[in-house]
């Protein structure tokens, strides 16, 4: 499940990605695979970092491309200044306490004019999955604030970005996540969860006409998540 349209970043082979909170790697991956490019992923998972590196290193190259993963903290990079062509921070800041911190790393390691893309949960669904479950956000790792659109914008830009873009994704994963806190967000026996899940695996796996139109009614309404496409200075 991709959150980052790549297609929307002047990105050209050889240049280099960093994915910050890169989890499995799912954006490392598709970029790897789809664009030729060097990629550097970071997390502090060992079991993602772990699952991410073998799905990537299992991927044909095509060439000389450069992967990497690595533990480090997205509040203090082990980069230099202005080395990326494009970072990805996708679905990290609502779990970080010191998110300016965080904010200013990812803009300090992009080179002036390039691409940063930056996905929370959207206010409204993430809400809800509050109000319904206590556990949702208090487990340790979890969500620890959800961000209103404009909120975050200004924090993106006033850390030295300008924003060109905003979209919405996601839409049929909302329902999934309020299913899982109504059944509680650990509890993996709920038949609808199950049948739930499922139809989403399918539709990313083949693809549905039903289901991609359905996403496409209830995006304006519902999507899980928001995504910034910002551009480093003004």
């Amino acid at each position: 499940m991709l959150t980052v349209d790549f297609k929307k970043l002047g990105i050209k082979p050889g240049s280099r990605i960093l994915d910050a909170g890169c989890g499995t790697g799912r954006h490392l991956c598709e970029a790897f695979r789809s664009q030729g490019v060097d990629v550097v992923g970071i997390d502090l998972n060992w079991e993602d970092l772990r699952n991410a590196r073998y799905i990537l290193y299992s991927l044909d190259s095509g060439g000389n491309c450069l992967r990497v993963i690595s533990r480090a903290d997205v509040t203090r990079l082990p980069f230099k200044e202005g080395v990326f062509d494009a970072v990805i921070c996708s679905e990290v800041l609502e779990h970080i306490p010191d998110n300016q911190s965080a904010i200013a790393e990812l803009v300090r390691v992009l080179k002036p004019g390039k691409d940063l893309v930056v996905s929370v949960p959207r206010f409204l669904p993430e809400r809800i999955c509050w109000a319904i479950s206590e556990s949702y956000h208090n487990e340790a790792g979890g969500h620890i604030r959800i961000y209103k659109k404009q909120e975050l914008r200004r924090l993106l830009e006033s850390a030295g970005t300008r924003c060109w873009s905003i979209r919405y994704k996601h839409a049929l994963h909302a329902p999934y996540w309020w299913l899982k806190c109504l059944v509680g967000p650990k509890n993996e026996g709920s038949r609808l969860v199950k049948w739930y899940k499922g139809f989403l695996e399918r539709d990313i796996i083949k693809g549905s006409a039903l289901a991609r139109a359905l996403d496409k009614m209830l995006m304006p309404f519902m999507a899980k998540s928001v995504v910034f496409y910002l551009k480093k200075g003004f």
